[in-house]
C-alpha cells in the first residue's frame, strides 16, 4: 500500500468568463436520475424546452433506455410573466397522458433567476382533489451540478415524505448518483443479509429493463412512496459518499431522529469491508461466505496483479464521492493518484475526504473543466487516466490509456449495467485496469510481446 497525501492546486485556479468543455452537467438532470427511482414517477423540468431535451439525451447516451423528461416550455412571456400557467397545464397533461402516481417538479436557472414561487404554485395546483401528487425541488445550475442536484432531490423527497415513528426493523441506504448493476448488488446484499432496506433512489429497473413488445412510458421499479414515508422509522441510515456535506441522510436525523452513518463508496477492500461490516451489525449476523468468498477472490488478484501497478501513477476524473472512492482503491492497488479533477464546487470537502484516506501529494482541481483537466495532464503525464468518455479527446492526444468510469460513458454500452461497487465490482475494476495497462504496454512497445 502506498501513502499519499492530497495538495490543493500548485496555482489558483484562472479566472475565465466561461467552462471550455465543461467537466459537469446541470443540476436538474441530477435530480431527473434521482426522480426516476421513485415508482410511478415522471419529472417534469420547470424551464424552457432546450433544458429537458439536454437531459433526456444525456441520459439516454448514458443508459441507452427510453426517458421521457416534461418540460413547462418557458417562452419570453413565460419569462416576463411567469410560468403558473404553463405548469398547471404541464401537470394536466401529464396527469391525463401517464396518469402517474407522482410528479417530480425540478426547477431550472430560468425559473429560479426570475423568482418563481414554484412551491406557491403547487400548493395552489394541490387545492383541486383531483390533481396529482407532486415532489418539488429547487435545482438551479448556479448552485450545482448534477451530483448537487441529485443530493438535494434526494433530500427535498425525504423530507416530503418521510414520516416519524416507532422504529422498524429496516435501514435507509442512500447510495448516491450509482449505476443500476451497483444498486442490484447492494440490494443482493441486503438480501442474503436478511434486512429490510429502503434503498433510495433505485433506478436499478426503470434505466436498465428487459426488452418490451410494447413501449412503456412509465417503466416498472422503484420505490414505492408508501416505502418513503417509513424511512423516517427506520433503525438508522447508511449514506455511501465521502464529500457530501451534509448529505440527504441528515433530513431523516433532524426530523425524525434517525441515526446517520455517513461511509464512502465501497471500492476497494478497505471501503468495501468498511460499508458491508456496517450493514452486518445492523443485521445482527455475520457476513454469509458467499461475500467472504468474493472477498479472498479480490486478494488474490492483489497479490496476482500488484506488480503491474508499481510506480504508476493515475488521473481520476469524475464526481466528488466517486473521485475520493477510486483513490483510495488506487491507493491500496498501489496506483499513485497523481492528478484528481471534479466539476463541482466541492469547497474544499474533496481535498479534506483524500487527506482523510491517507492520499498524499495528488493535486486536486475543483470546480475545473475539461480544458483545465488537458494542461494539467499534459503537465503531469500521468499512466493512467480512471474518468468518464468526456476525458477520452485528452487521453488521445496525449497516449495515456483511459478507463473509462462515472458519467457521462457515450461511446460505449452497457454503463449501467458497469459494477463498481463491492469486493464483486473492485475486483471486475481491477482486472479492467491491470488488462488496459497491459494492452496499452504491447500497443506502444517497439516489438510487442506474447506468449507463443
Amino acid at each position: 500500500m502506498i501513502a499519499l497525501s492530497a495538495t490543493e492546486a500548485p496555482a489558483a485556479k484562472p479566472q475565465r468568463p466561461a467552462a471550455t468543455n465543461t467537466c459537469r452537467v446541470c443540476a436538474p438532470l441530477g435530480a431527473v436520475l434521482a426522480f426516476r427511482g421513485i415508482r410511478g414517477c415522471v419529472p417534469l423540468v420547470h424551464g424552457s424546452q432546450g433544458c429537458a431535451t439536454y437531459i433526456r439525451r444525456y441520459l439516454i447516451s448514458h443508459f441507452r433506455e427510453p426517458m421521457d423528461v416534461a418540460s413547462t416550455s418557458f417562452s419570453e412571456s413565460t419569462t416576463v410573466f411567469g410560468g403558473k400557467s404553463n405548469l398547471t397545464e404541464a401537470i394536466a397533461n401529464l396527469a391525463s397522458q401517464y396518469r402517474p402516481e407522482v410528479i417530480g417538479v425540478c426547477t431550472t436557472c430560468l425559473a429560479e433567476t426570475i423568482g418563481e414561487d414554484t412551491p406557491g404554485m403547487l400548493r395552489d395546483i394541490a387545492r383541486d382533489a383531483s390533481a396529482p401528487k407532486t415532489l418539488f425541488v429547487a435545482t438551479p445550475s448556479f448552485k450545482g451540478c448534477q451530483h448537487r442536484g441529485f443530493h438535494d432531490t434526494v433530500a427535498a423527497v425525504l423530507a416530503q415524505t418521510a414520516q416519524g415513528g416507532d422504529r422498524l426493523r429496516q435501514i435507509n441506504l442512500l447510495a448516491g448518483p450509482v449505476s443500476p448493476a451497483d444498486l442490484r448488488h447492494l440490494r443482493e446484499v441486503v438480501d442474503q443479509l436478511g434486512l429490510p432496506t429502503i434503498l433510495f433512489p433505485d433506478y436499478s429497473d426503470t434505466l436498465d429493463g428487459p426488452s418490451l413488445a410494447e413501449y412503456t412510458p412509465i417503466p416498472a421499479g422503484g420505490v414505492g412512496l408508501e416505502q418513503l414515508a417509513r424511512a423516517g422509522r427506520s433503525a438508522c441510515t447508511i449514506q455511501l459518499g465521502a464529500v457530501l456535506d451534509p448529505g440527504p441522510g441528515q433530513v431523516l436525523l433532524d426530523r425524525c431522529q434517525v441515526p446517520l452513518k455517513r461511509l464512502g463508496l465501497p471500492i476497494g477492500i478497505g471501503a468495501t469491508d468498511a460499508v458491508f461490516d456496517a450493514l452486518a451489525e445492523e443485521a445482527g449476523t455475520p457476513l454469509p461466505d458467499r461475500l467472504l468468498a468474493e472477498r479472498g477472490r479480490l486478494i488474490d488478484a492483489y497479490v496476482d496483479g500488484h506488480k503491474y501497478f508499481a510506480q504508476k501513477r493515475v488521473a481520476v476524473v469524475g464526481d466528488p464521492d466517486l473521485a475520493a472512492a477510486l483513490c483510495g482503491f488506487c491507493a491500496e492497488i498501489g496506483l499513485a493518484p497523481a492528478l484528481v479533477a471534479t466539476g463541482a464546487a466541492t469547497g474544499g470537502r474533496l481535498s479534506a475526504a483524500l487527506t482523510g484516506l491517507g492520499i498524499k501529494g495528488a493535486e486536486v482541481l475543483d470546480d475545473t473543466d475539461h480544458d483545465l483537466i488537458a494542461g494539467r495532464l499534459a503537465a503531469l503525464k500521468p499512466d493512467l487516466i480512471l474518468g468518464p468518455s468526456k476525458s477520452y479527446p485528452s487521453a488521445r492526444a496525449l497516449g495515456i490509456p483511459l478507463v473509462r468510469v462515472g458519467f457521462p460513458i457515450h461511446d460505449r454500452i452497457g454503463a449501467g449495467r458497469v459494477l463498481h461497487l463491492g469486493y464483486r465490482g473492485t475486483q471486475r475494476l481491477f482486472d479492467e485496469i491491470a488488462n488496459t495497462l497491459l494492452a496499452h504496454n504491447q500497443d506502444t512497445s517497439e516489438i510487442g510481446y506474447a506468449y507463443q
